[in-house]
């Protein structure tokens, strides 16, 4: 019997001969559809931060309810990426990426038009569900579509960068959005990324034919669903009620516990969710701990530095996200270049390793901040190199991610990147959160509480901060020197999945 995924490269590679002489246009047209799909869903991470005190005001709700907002969209989001990688492998990418890319359009139009705070959370709450479905089959539509090296070394780069720089955008277009027009418009605004992505999708990816009911690792399923429902609750937990909460040490430690359970169970099923030949192999695996550290750092980065340009150097919203843009120039220069110019001459493991290196000096440079420090001499340079650093990094652990995978796999491998960076940005968050808020109360600790003190204070936890972000990214330069083999990652199995 044909499978689905046979019926999938037959449509592929058997076009018209005139199709073929446009099959490489044609390629590239898909990348640009992808990167739009997957810029939507990065953006959401951060676009909504900047509009959340205007939509407080707005719709009335308190302060402790306004971290849902975001944590909503995180835990359906972390939760159900797995599932949805795998969902996307055996109902076909294109169907799965569809359904996404509509069902999030619908949430951003529900969310958009939020008469009150139930009905923005349960929004948010549906934005996640539909990315957990959409993330992976565009990665796993791209590791299909891309399979000659050189070519494969560009897309992955330009999917990188937008991978990486999606953070910065959105708070560029959040402070825009809430500026110049209104908070809703941060959700409304997916409507049009959906409408060009959908169209794009329709137009040129294949339609998928089944011959056999797809199954579903369901005991799977349903354990690491809930192991990655409590790590990421954990964490948001933690951030609001300390590590030492009962609640938060509930979730995390059963969430970890619920892991090793999932572990087991998939040496022992006969269609595993995550086989464990994906996370095993050393490029797949070092590629996976690149992201899920670069996740960790760059929320210190986001996160404190939007804190430092707006409350001590009194930047507008739309100011701050200007002053990102260095950052983002940084990351789609090396995206671009690094992989289809260093890669193949020095290998991923010095890549990726002088990448975090690189980062390191650029978030090492930002604790030398303070009160009174300029933008071009203590701001401007690091984040130009952590832009250059985690650039080349983040397109090199993009590329081997899916290294080698099969075909029929290719989904869930891609989910894992995902996944990792989104559990390393859950983390990055309340543990970094933690550290600076114990900062600026031991410095308050041994001061009178005036207002001079209270801004230095703030100094000291954003700097505090910048210095574990530093370490961090030293020690993924460690592991990506021990785990990561110098060669460089093959393509996956399969055919472009496109009309040609």
């Amino acid at each position: 019997m044909t499978t689905a995924i046979e019926l999938e490269k037959d449509t592929a590679a058997s076009p018209p001969t005139a199709g073929r002489r446009g099959s490489h246009a044609v390629r590239w047209w898909v990348l640009a559809v992808l990167g739009v799909a997957q810029l939507m869903v990065v953006l959401d991470a951060t676009v909504v931060n900047i509009a959340l005190p205007e939509a407080q005001r707005d719709l009335g709700f308190s302060n402790g309810d306004r971290q849902w907002v975001v944590t909503g969209y995180a835990l359906a989001f972390g939760s159900l990426l797995l599932l949805g990688g795998r969902l996307s492998d055996l109902f076909g990418r294109r169907n799965t990426f569809i359904v996404g890319l509509v069902g999030f359009a619908v949430a951003s139009a529900v969310g958009g038009a939020a008469s009150g705070f139930e009905m923005l959370v349960a929004a948010r709450v549906a934005q996640g569900v539909f990315g957990a479905l959409l993330a992976p089959a565009a990665l796993s539509l791209l590791t299909v579509t891309f399979t000659q090296p050189a070519e494969r070394a560009r897309a992955f780069g330009i999917f990188g960068a937008v991978a990486g720089t999606g953070g910065a955008l959105g708070l560029l277009l959040g402070g825009a959005l809430t500026e110049w027009a209104s908070w809703r418009w941060v959700m409304y605004v997916n409507l049009i990324f959906a409408a060009v992505a959908l169209v794009g999708a329709v137009l040129l990816l294949a339609k998928h034919v089944t011959a056999e009911r797809p199954k579903l690792d369901l005991p799977g399923t349903a354990v690491v669903t809930v192991a990655l429902f409590g790590i990421v609750y954990g964490f948001s937990h933690a951030e609001s009620h300390g590590w030492s909460n009962g609640v938060t040490l509930l979730f995390l430690l059963g969430g970890a516990a619920l892991l090793g359970v999932f572990v087991w169970l998939e040496t022992r099923v006969a269609r595993p969710l995550l086989p464990l030949r994906i996370v095993l192999d050393r490029t797949r695996g070092a590629s996976y701990m690149t992201v899920f550290v670069m996740g960790i750092g760059m929320f210190a980065i986001f996160l404190f530095l939007t804190y430092y340009l707006q409350l001590t150097l009194g930047y507008s919203p739309i100011k701050t996200g200007l002053a990102f843009l260095p950052l983002v120039v940084g990351m789609v220069a090396s995206s671009t270049t690094v992989p289809s110019l260093l890669l193949p001459r020095i290998g991923p493991k010095v890549t990726v390793t002088a990448g975090f290196l690189i980062a390191a000096v650029g978030m090492a440079w930002l604790t030398q901040i303070g009160l009174d420090t300029g933008y071009a001499t203590h701001v401007l340079p690091a984040l130009i190199l952590m832009g250059l650093g985690l650039g080349g990094s983040m397109s090199t652990a993009f590329q081997g991610s899916t290294a080698g995978v099969d075909h029929e796999d290719a989904g869930v491998a891609s989910a894992m990147v995902n996944t990792s960076q989104q559990v390393g940005g859950s983390i990055g968050t309340a543990l970094l959160s933690t550290i600076a808020s114990s900062a600026a109360a031991d410095y308050l600790s041994t001061r009178q509480p005036d207002p001079g003190s209270v801004a230095q204070s703030m100094i000291e936890s954003y700097t505090t901060s910048f210095w574990w972000a530093t370490a961090l990214f030293v020690v993924g330069a460690v592991l990506a020197a021990v785990i990561m083999p110098n060669t460089a990652p093959a393509a996956a199995e399969g055919e472009p999945v496109v009309v040609h």
